[in-house]
């Protein structure tokens, strides 16, 4: 109950995770059909970049400050369009006055069809959130233990969606939490999509719990990481990560295009790396004395 993300919104991990949030939402908008977007740790909606939490740390300035510093390159902005957009439409005088999270963001792009369920467990934040999309019929606020939402809220009545787990890992388990959570929610709604949100930083179980998700022998997933710096000498964020559960067919292309960009754009130290592989799936990137075909 005391991670607040208005102390870090806007930061490189925000960044990768909104840009292909977006992404996903974009795909889903292919089709004619509705579509319901399930964010399970929602945070406050909508962050003010002047406040005196997001001064006091200024972790936007290394991350969407950083990316908004010089033009994007042709071959990325297509790709970062939906992001960049959503930003845009929410300053409109210029400059980074205001953030979304994740609901905003999504609910920025959505169309009049499409719908959004919300949850934070904050009381804070779940009032500060709920106030936002007052009178907004195309979305539903729960003050809710995300975790919770993996099973009694899916499958969406649209039958067609996306869920967002981003949790604040503040307690020791999370990453196996994680792993059951989407287990469970997997069950529940195959046909869906998954976007599972996890911290690199030193002593993180990463290699474990990427075996741990293969083992749940769902067949398409894929996992992106950004690194922006080196985690020695600190025990803070140095990378983030993400799982696509049933990613589109062609986000894995661009990936590979958007994860260099943000690895020169975002990059804190020579350290800094990124990668974008299959765990399980067609193209599944098999360790190099792996004898499967």
């Amino acid at each position: 109950m005391n991670y607040r993300h208005i102390y870090h919104a806007g930061n490189f991990a925000d960044v990768l995770k909104h840009a292909v949030l977006a992404r996903l939402v974009t795909y889903l908008k292919q089709k004619d059909k509705a579509f319901r977007v399930l964010d399970t740790h929602a945070g406050i909606g909508l962050y003010d970049l002047s406040s005196e939490e997001a001064q006091k740390t200024g972790e936007w300035r290394d991350g969407i400050g950083r990316l908004l510093a010089d033009p994007v390159p042709p071959a990325v902005a297509p790709i970062l369009a939906p992001y960049l957009e959503a930003i845009a439409a929410l300053n409109p005088e210029g400059g980074m006055a205001h953030y979304p999270g994740s609901p905003k963001l999504t609910r920025l792009l959505m169309r009049p069809q499409d719908r959004l369920s919300a949850m934070e467990l904050h009381p804070d934040d779940y009032e500060t959130l709920h106030r936002l999309f007052d009178g907004d019929y195309q979305s539903r606020i729960t003050e809710l233990d995300g975790w919770l939402a993996l099973g009694a809220h899916l499958p969406p009545k649209e039958k067609r969606g996306l869920v967002l787990v981003d949790p604040p890992f503040e307690e020791p388990g999370e990453y196996e939490r994680l792993e059951k959570g989407l287990a469970k929610a997997y069950r529940r709604f195959p046909g869906g999509t998954f976007c599972l949100w996890y911290p690199l930083k030193q002593g993180a179980p990463i290699a474990e719990f990427h075996e741990n998700l293969t083992a749940l022998n769902i067949p398409k997933m894929l996992c992106c990481e950004l690194t922006v710096k080196s985690d020695r000498g600190t025990t803070g964020l140095t990378g983030t990560g993400l799982i696509i559960v049933n990613p589109p067919f062609t986000l894995k292309s661009e990936l590979d295009v958007l994860l260099p960009f943000l690895k020169d754009r975002l990059k804190q130290d020579r350290f800094a790396s990124a990668r974008a592989i299959w765990l399980r799936g067609e193209e599944r990137d098999l360790p190099e004395d792996d004898d499967e075909a």
